[in-house]
C-alpha cells in the first residue's frame, strides 16, 4: 500500500498538513471569502483523498494537496465548511452548515470563565459560601448538551462547573461548588440562566497530589516522602530502534504504516500493512478514535446534564499533550510532532504529541522437550504508537501496540482528577462514592468508539460473528463434553449491530472471500473484546438520545467517507440521533464489501477512595488477531534470546 518509493519534493496524499500549509489555508479562505476577525478557525485539517486514488496513487505525482476548514461566523451564528486547493490556491467549496454547533474553542474557555467570575450573582452566591477571592475560583465549561429546547443550537451555549481552590497551586476539583450553575451563551458573552440550588458547604480537605503541596489544612505532612527504595530501571537499545521513520511513514519488524494526527481525532494510523515474504499485505486502511461519550448518572442538579462527547464537543487532538522523555515515555523514544490550528487560524506546532517507541513483552513462545531437556523461547516485542490528552480534569493515554504475531491492540489510559461533587460532611452519596469527607465522585462511564476502516488483504472483505456453544446430548455429544464454534454472516447493517457476550467466547471475525489460505479458508482477521460494560440510561432520556451509539458494542457499514463520526459531525448541543443511528438506517448489504467496524467499549467508573486525589491508571481496549492470515505462527522466525540474557541456550548448546 506504500509505493516503494517517492519521488523527490512530492508529498504522500495522507500526511497531515505542515504548519505553512495550515498557515496558507487560513490566508486562502480569508481572501476568498472576505473572513474578518468575527471569523473564528475551529479546525483546519487534511482532506484525504478518495481512497481510489490513494490505493492507485504511485509515488511519481502530486496528487492535489486540499484541507477541511471548520469555520464558526459569530457575527451570522452560523458554521461553514470549506475545501481549500493548497496546489491550486483557491477556495474549492463553501457551504453554510445551518443549525449545528461546532465544537467548542480553547478562546471560549477562558473567556467564558472571565465572564462568569465577574457576574454580579455568581459573586454573591459564591460569598454565601464563604468565598471572595475570585482568583481562586475555576470555571469550568461543560457543554451543554441537549435536554430540552432551551439548548437549541440556534444559541452557542455552555454549562459551566465550579470549583474553589485554596492557593494558586492547589488542586481545585477538591472543593466543588455544588449546585451553582450558569448557562452561558458565547456568541454573546452573556449568561442567559443562572441556577443555585442551595448552599452545600465546601469540602474540608485539601486534594493536593504534588509532594510539596500535599499537607493537611493544619500543615501537617500526609506522608513521609517520595519513596527511597526504588532502584533506576533503565531502558537502552545500544543499536537503536529497530523502527524507521521517514517523514510519517514508519515501518517496524514486518509492520508497515502512516502515522496522520488531526485536531479531531488525534493519532490516526493510515494504511497498517504487514510484510509476509514478498508480499506487502494490508490489513487496515485507516484506524482512529471515532468518538469518547461520558454520560454521568447521578440526578442532582449539577450533574444530572453530565453528558459530554469529548472528540465531538471539543476535539482530543488540540488538547495533546507536549509528552517528555522519562515520564509519558520510557525508553529509546522517537517523537513526531502534531500541527493544529489557533482559532485566528495560525498554525500551533504540539511538539512531541506522538511517542513511538519499542517494549519488551514477555515470551512470544515458548517449549521445552522434557525427554531432551532442551528448550526453545523467543522474546515478544511491541511497537508502541501513543498520545496523551488532558479534557479538563481527565487524563486520556491513547496506545496502538503493533506486535510481531500480527496482533494489533488499541488500548485507553485513563487517569487525572475525577469530577467531583459536594454534600454535608457525614452524608453519604446515593449514585457516587466518598473520596473524602463531604467529598465524592458521582457514577458516571467512559464511551469509546474506534473507526476501523477495514482491508483484510484487500478491501472486499465479510464479516462473521462466532460463537462458542455446547452441543445438546445425544448421538453428536455421547459424553456431554462437545462444544464447537459457530460462525453468522452479519450481512446487513441491521444485524450487524452486536454487543458483546463473553461467556460464549464471542469475537467478530473480517474475511477476505476471495483470497484463500494453504487449508482452503479466507484470510482474516478476529476482533476480539475486552473489558467493556453495558449501558444504563434510558433510552428516552438526554444521554440516551445523544449517545445512541453506545447501545451497541459493534456496528458494522460499507464504506463511505463522509461517515466518520460515531456521534455525528456536529454532537454540541445535538438532541441526538445522528452518527450510527443516522447512517445505518438504511440497512445496506455488508457482504464482500469494503467494510468499516465502529467498536465501542466502556469504562464503568464506580469511584474508590484510591481513584483520590488523582486516579491510578485504568487501562480498556480491545485486540486484533489474525485468523488463518499467515501460515503457521509469524512468530516462528523470530532470532534467538542473546546467551547472555538467556542461559538455558548456552547450556543446550544453542548458544545464539
Amino acid at each position: 500500500m506504500e509505493p516503494s518509493s517517492i519521488a523527490a519534493g512530492l508529498t504522500h496524499p495522507l500526511a497531515p498538513l505542515r504548519a505553512d500549509e495550515v498557515r496558507r489555508a487560513t490566508e486562502i479562505a480569508k481572501q476568498d471569502q472576505g473572513l474578518g476577525p468575527t471569523a473564528r478557525f475551529v479546525f483546519i485539517t487534511l482532506r484525504e483523498p478518495p481512497k481510489a486514488e490513494v490505493m492507485a496513487w504511485d509515488g511519481d505525482t502530486e496528487l492535489e494537496r486540499l484541507a477541511s476548514v471548520l469555520i464558526w461566523e459569530r457575527s451570522e451564528h452560523m458554521a461553514y465548511e470549506g475545501v481549500v486547493s493548497l496546489t491550486d490556491d483557491a477556495v474549492v467549496s463553501w457551504e453554510p452548515r445551518p443549525g449545528v454547533q461546532p465544537p467548542i474553542m480553547f478562546e471560549e474557555f477562558t473567556a467564558c470563565e472571565d465572564l462568569v467570575k465577574q457576574d454580579a450573582r455568581f459573586q454573591e452566591a459564591l460569598a454565601k459560601r464563604g468565598v471572595t477571592d475570585m482568583d481562586l475560583v475555576m470555571v469550568d465549561p461543560w457543554a451543554a448538551g441537549y435536554e430540552t429546547a432551551a439548548e437549541d443550537p440556534s444559541r452557542r451555549l455552555v454549562r459551566p462547573i465550579t470549583f474553589v481552590r485554596s492557593g494558586p497551586d492547589d488542586n481545585g476539583y477538591a472543593r466543588p461548588v455544588e449546585g451553582l450553575i450558569a448557562l452561558v451563551d458565547l456568541d454573546r458573552m452573556e449568561i442567559t440562566d443562572f441556577e443555585d440550588h442551595g448552599v452545600v458547604p465546601l469540602p474540608p480537605n485539601p486534594g493536593n497530589y504534588a509532594p510539596e503541596l500535599m499537607y493537611t489544612d493544619d500543615n501537617v505532612p500526609l506522608f513521609d516522602g517520595p519513596r527511597t527504595d526504588v532502584k533506576p530501571l533503565e531502558i537502552t537499545q545500544p543499536e537503536g530502534p529497530s523502527f524507521t521513520i521517514d517523514g510519517h511513514h514508519l515501518t517496524w519488524q514486518k509492520w508497515d504504516l502512516r502515522i496522520g494526527f488531526t485536531p479531531r481525532e488525534g493519532l490516526v494510523l493510515h494504511q497498517v500493512s504487514y510484510r509476509d515474504g514478498d508480499e506487502l499485505r494490508p490489513v487496515i486502511y485507516r484506524a482512529s478514535l471515532s468518538e469518547m461519550y461520558i454520560p454521568y448518572a447521578d440526578p442532582r442538579p449539577t450533574h444530572y446534564r453530565k453528558n459530554v462527547f469529548d472528540e465531538g464537543e471539543y476535539g482530543v487532538g488540540v488538547l495533546a499533550n507536549q509528552l517528555e522523555l522519562g515520564c509519558d515515555c520510557l525508553g529509546d523514544i522517537t517523537y513526531v510532532d502534531g500541527v493544529v490550528n489557533d482559532n485566528d487560524g495560525e498554525p500551533v506546532v504540539l511538539k512531541n504529541a506522538i511517542c513511538i517507541h519499542e517494549e519488551d513483552d514477555g515470551i512470544a513462545w515458548k517449549h521445552t522437550d522434557f525427554r531432551t531437556e532442551k528448550a526453545e523461547v523467543r522474546r515478544l516485542r511491541k511497537l508502541v504508537i501513543s498520545f496523551i490528552a488532558t479534557v479538563g480534569n481527565y487524563e486520556y493515554g491513547y496506545y496502538w501496540y503493533l506486535y510481531t504475531d500480527g496482533t494489533i491492540h488499541y488500548e485507553v489510559k485513563l487517569s487525572g482528577i475525577i469530577s467531583s461533587g459536594a454534600l454535608p460532611v457525614g452524608e453519604t452519596p446515593t449514585h457516587g462514592a466518598l473520596v473524602a469527607p463531604g467529598l465524592y465522585g458521582p457514577h458516571h462511564q467512559h464511551f469509546f468508539c474506534v473507526r476501523l476502516d477495514m482491508a483484510v488483504d484487500g478491501m472486499e472483505n465479510s464479516v462473521y460473528e462466532v460463537n462458542s456453544e455446547a452441543v445438546p446430548p445425544g448421538e453428536d455429544n455421547p459424553y456431554g463434553n462437545a462444544w464447537v464454534t459457530k460462525a453468522t454472516l452479519l450481512e446487513s447493517e441491521s444485524a450487524a449491530q452486536r454487543t458483546i457476550d463473553p461467556l460464549a467466547g464471542r469475537y467478530w471475525k473480517i474475511a477476505n472471500p476471495n483470497k484463500r489460505n494453504m487449508l482452503g479458508e479466507p484470510v482474516a482477521y478476529k476482533l476480539m473484546p475486552g473489558g467493556n460494560v453495558g449501558h444504563f440510561f434510558k433510552a428516552d432520556s438526554q444521554q440516551g438520545r445523544r449517545g445512541a451509539f453506545a447501545t451497541k458494542h459493534l456496528w458494522v457499514t460499507p464504506y463511505d467517507e463522509s461517515q466518520m463520526y460515531a456521534g455525528g459531525d456536529y454532537p454540541n448541543q445535538h438532541p441526538g440521533g445522528d452518527g450510527l443511528p443516522a447512517y445505518t438506517a438504511g440497512d445496506r448489504p455488508l457482504e464482500n464489501t469494503d467494510v468499516v467496524l465502529w467498536y465501542v467499549f466502556g469504562a464503568h467508573h464506580i469511584v474508590r477512595p484510591e481513584d483520590w486525589p488523582v486516579m491510578p491508571v485504568t487501562r480498556i481496549g480491545f485486540e486484533l488477531k489474525p485468523v488463518g492470515f499467515f501460515v503457521g505462527n509469524p512468530n516462528l522466525d523470530l532470532p534467538r534470546p542473546g546467551s547472555a540474557h538467556c542461559a538455558h541456550h548456552a547450556h543446550n548448546g544453542h548458544a545464539a
